[in-house]
């Protein structure tokens, strides 16, 4: 189960076993970053990275050149869009993996694989042939490579996150529809309360790090501790 911040206080331990935490061994650690559209993944991701020193990656679509095309017909380049993204991330993945760096990502492969592909199957957006060619391509490649050591999820309401996209004013993004964000944040939800790997959720709603540096403070005092724990057991 994962464990909670809450208004950036602690409710549930996590545990980390020593097969998970690779840099205990000397290698590089890897950290994940997750959440909708809009919950501020970048923002964390950089302010983690300054702080650690661990390089900062970003998974996001924009360099995807298929994604002009997506936002003006879902259905017509939903698949060529997620199929480039697998492709990517994979590309960038392996490339992380052999460079033995210590990094934090903005966005994890579950987001794809999980979420937004299945959501464009439900929605109508995708054919359910297009999601299991998508799905077991991206099985095939999953299981080859290391998964992350530390997942955080950025839990959001849909009225958080219009609000975070409306201002930072991404021209890609005003097209975005409503039943889109709230379709993919029920998927978020679902998919953290299964997550069987290390998972921190962190309350957008009751946590400002950006502004708020104190709530900074508090999430990286819990990675910190569970970091740390790791020597005392």
């Amino acid at each position: 189960m994962p464990f909670r911040i809450n208004g950036c206080k602690t409710a549930k331990k996590l545990f980390f076993s020593r097969k998970s935490v690779a840099w205990r061994e000397g290698k590089y650690m890897q950290i994940a970053i997750s959440g909708n559209i809009g919950a501020g993944k970048t923002e964390l991701t950089k302010l983690l990275s300054k702080h650690y020193g661990y390089r900062a990656i970003s998974g996001s679509s924009e360099e995807n050149p298929y994604l002009n095309s997506f936002y003006e017909d879902m259905r017509r380049w939903s698949f060529n869009m997620m199929v480039y993204s697998l492709y990517a991330n994979i590309k960038q993945l392996s490339e992380l993996n052999r460079s033995g760096e210590n990094f934090i990502r903005d966005r994890s492969l579950f987001d794809d694989a999980y979420i937004f592909a299945p959501n464009l199957q439900s929605m109508g957006l995708m054919t359910s042939r297009d999601l299991a060619t998508y799905t077991d391509m991206f099985e095939m490649t999953y299981s080859l490579l290391p998964q992350p050591d530390l997942l955080i999820y950025l839990k959001s309401d849909v009225p958080t996150l219009i609000r975070h996209i409306q201002k930072r004013g991404r021209e890609l993004e005003t097209g975005i529809r409503l039943d889109y964000l709230t379709n993919l944040n029920n998927r978020y939800e679902n998919w953290a309360e299964n997550y069987e790997g290390k998972m921190l959720v962190v309350d957008m709603e009751e946590c400002d790090f950006v502004e708020n540096r104190e709530d900074l403070g508090h999430i990286i005092n819990r990675i910190d501790a569970e970091f740390n724990s790791l020597f005392r057991g």
